[in-house]
């Protein structure tokens, strides 16, 4: 029996090790994600306090006020005081400040980290000459903001791995190669699966959205019909990307590190559990690329803001764009074989 036993272990380790890309990303991958985390996260004097400065300029100015040298502070340009307002009330903001006359400030009052902030205004400000301004609304509860990512992150899971480890499958296993056989294009293929997979995924979030509004009375200041809009783009842009990672992967080893390679990316830098205001520019820019950060920021929109399809354009343009590339993609890169 142990022979037996040895024989299947030895085997299997040898698969394993002869397989050169399997084992590449199992020893590569978690260099590739530590290093990626020590440069956005890494950095102990980064700034821990987010705070908006509204003024012409491109830059802010430290000696224009004692408190724009506060250490661990962002202090970020902005231009629109109606959305540097909007930013402060859903917490994306910790402080806004307006040094122009009449000097003022925005804090929420809910906010943890408006309050340690605000206190620190008042360490350089002891006269009061920059007024308190009151925030207009309702505070926004962190559930209600972080809903969205929660969802966003669900769907990603479910269609990049549930496309690309199916589709490797069936390469594995001989099915790709039977339908080779037939009629069907690998056009055809991709669409059949990108539609299968989107039903069961958009039925799924529909009913983990409907029981957690019911339960927690989420915040929905838009239209249902809209967010189902995005939700649906960004349910088959994902889908397609996973199609395109699995489109000539013949191992499932490796298709699992190629999708961990993509999602763990998109769950730190697309803003799932954290806004990215105060972020580095480079990382701002980065998130850019993933289609979940689009999706999020468009569905986030709609909830919160109350905005409509023709408000989140832009989103859904990029989201269609990268759907688009990414269908061509795959069935052009496609092969039914494993060799």
């Amino acid at each position: 029996m142990l022979k037996r036993i040895w024989a299947v272990f030895r085997a299997r380790n040898l698969e394993f090790v002869r397989d050169r890309g399997t084992l590449g990303w199992n020893v590569l991958l978690p260099f590739v994600l530590m290093i990626g985390l020590y440069f956005i996260f890494g950095d102990t004097s980064r700034p821990q306090y987010t705070v908006g400065v509204l003024q012409q300029a491109d830059t802010v100015d430290e000696t224009a006020h004692p408190f724009l040298a506060t250490r661990y502070v962002r202090f970020v340009p902005l231009h629109d005081e109606d959305e540097a307002v909007r930013k402060v009330a859903h917490h994306e903001l910790d402080l806004l400040l307006r040094l122009e006359p009449p000097a003022q400030y925005w804090v929420n009052p809910g906010s943890p980290k408006g309050y340690f902030v605000e206190l620190a205004l008042r360490e350089t400000d002891p006269e009061g000459r920059i007024v308190k301004a009151e925030i207009e609304g309702e505070a926004l509860r962190y559930v209600d903001w972080v809903l969205p990512g929660i969802l966003g992150m669900n769907m990603m899971f479910s269609c990049l791995f549930g496309v690309g480890y199916v589709v490797v499958r069936y390469r594995k296993n001989g099915f790709l190669k039977r339908l080779r056989a037939t009629p069907l294009t690998p056009l055809e293929f991709v669409l059949a699966q990108v539609a299968s997979r989107f039903v069961l995924i958009i039925a799924i979030t529909i009913a983990v959205f409907a029981g957690t509004a019911w339960l927690l009375d989420i915040r929905m200041e838009g239209s249902y019909w809209a967010l189902l809009a995005v939700a649906s783009l960004g349910a088959v842009c994902l889908i397609a990307m996973g199609l395109v990672v699995a489109a000539r992967v013949t191992s499932e080893e490796l298709a699992g590190g190629l999708l961990n390679l993509v999602t763990w990316p998109m769950m730190l830098l697309s803003g799932v559990w954290f806004p990215l205001e105060g972020a580095s520019r480079w990382v701002i820019d980065l998130s850019k690329v993933f289609p979940l950060t689009w999706m999020l920021e468009a569905a986030r929109a709609i909830m919160l803001d109350g905005a409509g399809l023709a408000d989140v354009g832009v989103d859904l343009a990029v989201l269609t764009a990268m759907s688009a590339v990414f269908l061509v993609l795959g069935a052009a890169i496609f092969r039914w074989r494993p060799r």
